[in-house]
């Protein structure tokens, strides 16, 4: 088999005889003439990624006022940073929002910072016989700051499941803008650029990996947190110069109803110095496998197994329907970074090197230990409901409301499945107008339900949005079989 050295791939990149190719050019490489003529002639292979990378943020030193203060709350533009390190260090995470403004937040604070605009400051303290000042106002530049150190606890995930909503409704999520009836199917991530589905078994990247973060140079620090190696979703925690970036590499972004996020340019090369590592670097997106998942279904089923080249095909059959899919990450700008980082190889700018420590190659993510249960709907809805007939009359519908003084009366169909539902404002108005047809004339037909398996704060949400106070509990024929309201949710969880 043959190998190589990162000493002997270093000096071919200091004499400028290295060969280099980026990860798409491997995969044709490797099918052109195998892995090992590939181990033999290719020396680094590069790699590229860009997209949302919610866990990131950026460590600050402000360096000390005078008088000194110990910034026990610090905003930036807005935006509270994490002070509970030092007198005048922060960590701004990306996803933190403006106190002010829903569509800025940390992602976009870090962004400005690099293209070197102007960043107001306020910081507050208690106050302290050292650090006498209450109150610090001014505004900073990156160059003014001692360190700006990005620092991401889960970066590059290996891959994404893929979403999509079957609901009625559209669905604004991580995933982005979910389309009702399954109108569309999002995705992220690079595929076939993808810098750990180029190395799957960690073979050369690990803790001190040399890497491209942001337009500047960056290394591995770690496996990121919900680092899952074993269900091929490896992360890596990651940490670069801040001062050094680029924002063509880093921008701050808002998703429509989920929020703030951040949008980051990771690279990797991967040194080729065996047949093993060759072959590995040779994937396409035809052999790279994810599921669609369902977001409109409490825990997300999947719903089908998909690769990212049908994902990039831009339409997938999905149970017999075509359905147009479309990334969240940029694949152009993936692309645009492992061709800038071949560049920098070519230029003897960038060395690769080996990790001090490889980082972990089995495990699974736990979920949260919770030591009280969720409260379902089960758990608060009354199982004693009036209803009513669709054919019944306004004024039967009146008296049973007044009999049983509560507002809400679901109306079945023939077969005694939920057909509408009548409150007792909807009867007054009947009433008022002189109506004395039946209920169907003054119900609403598209009523919003609930399951008795449902969580109680999907409940909630459903109520809230909706600017109801009660939803019917229907079971999987559309039979009533209880009803929850807003005053038993309340009850409820007063008790926990």
């Amino acid at each position: 088999m043959t190998a190589k050295t990162i000493v002997e791939i270093n000096e071919r990149i200091r004499d400028g005889s290295a060969c280099v190719l980026t990860a798409e050019e491997m995969t044709e490489y490797i099918r052109e003439h195998g892995a090992g003529k590939a181990a033999q002639e290719v020396d680094v292979v590069t790699t590229g990624t860009f997209g949302a990378m919610c866990s990131s943020g950026v460590f600050l030193n402000f360096g000390h006022s005078d008088p000194p203060i110990r910034m026990q709350r610090v905003h930036l533009n807005g935006v509270e940073a994490y002070s509970g390190i030092a007198a005048v260090d922060a960590y701004l995470g990306a996803t933190q929002p403006s106190d002010s403004d829903e569509s800025y937040g940390g992602g976009h604070v870090i962004e400005d910072l690099i293209a070197g605009r102007e960043i107001d400051v306020h910081a507050e303290s208690s106050g302290t016989d050292c650090y006498p000042r209450k109150i610090l106002d001014t505004s900073i530049t990156i160059d003014d700051l001692n360190q700006a150190v990005m620092l991401n606890p889960r970066n590059a995930y290996q891959r994404y499941a893929a979403a999509t909503n079957s609901t009625k409704r559209t669905l604004y999520t991580y995933m982005g803008t979910l389309l009702p009836g399954f109108g569309n199917i999002t995705y992220s991530g690079s595929g076939v650029l993808s810098p750990i589905f180029n190395d799957p078994e960690f073979r050369t990247i690990g803790i001190g990996t040399r890497i491209f973060l942001g337009g500047a140079k960056g290394h591995v620090i770690g496996s990121g947190t919900q680092h899952d190696p074993d269900n091929n979703f490896g992360t890596l925690m990651v940490s670069g110069n801040l001062k050094e970036m680029d924002t063509r590499y880093v921008r701050g972004a808002i998703f429509r109803g989920y929020g703030i996020s951040m949008y980051v340019g990771i690279g990797i090369p991967i040194p080729i110095l065996n047949e093993e590592i060759a072959a590995a670097t040779g994937i396409s997106d035809a052999e790279i496998r994810t599921n669609v998942l369902d977001y409109g279904v409490s825990g997300h089923p999947a719903m089908q197994e998909v690769t990212y080249e049908d994902l990039k095909s831009g339409i997938i059959d999905l149970n017999g329907k075509e359905v147009r899919t479309s990334p969240l990450s940029s694949f152009h700008i993936a692309r645009t970074i492992a061709d800038e980082l071949k560049q920098w190889i070519r230029r003897g700018e960038f060395f690769v090197s080996g990790p001090a420590e490889r980082l972990q190659r089995h495990g699974t993510v736990k979920p949260m230990r919770e030591v009280q249960g969720q409260l379902l709907v089960r758990d608060a809805m009354s199982e004693r409901v009036h209803t009513v007939s669709i054919h019944a009359e306004i004024k039967e519908a009146a008296e049973l409301i007044i009999e049983g003084k509560f507002n809400h009366l679901p109306v079945l169909s023939e077969d005694g499945a939920l057909a509408g539902i009548v409150t007792s404002w909807d009867i007054s108005k009947a009433v008022a107008r002189g109506d004395a047809g039946t209920v169907r004339s003054a119900m609403t037909e598209r009523v919003v339900t609930s399951i008795p398996d449902e969580f109680v704060e999907i409940a909630v949400r459903k109520m809230e949005r909706h600017k109801i106070s009660a939803l019917p509990v229907i079971d999987s024929n559309r039979k009533v079989i209880g009803m929850v309201t807003s005053g038993d949710l309340n009850k409820l969880l007063v008790r926990r």
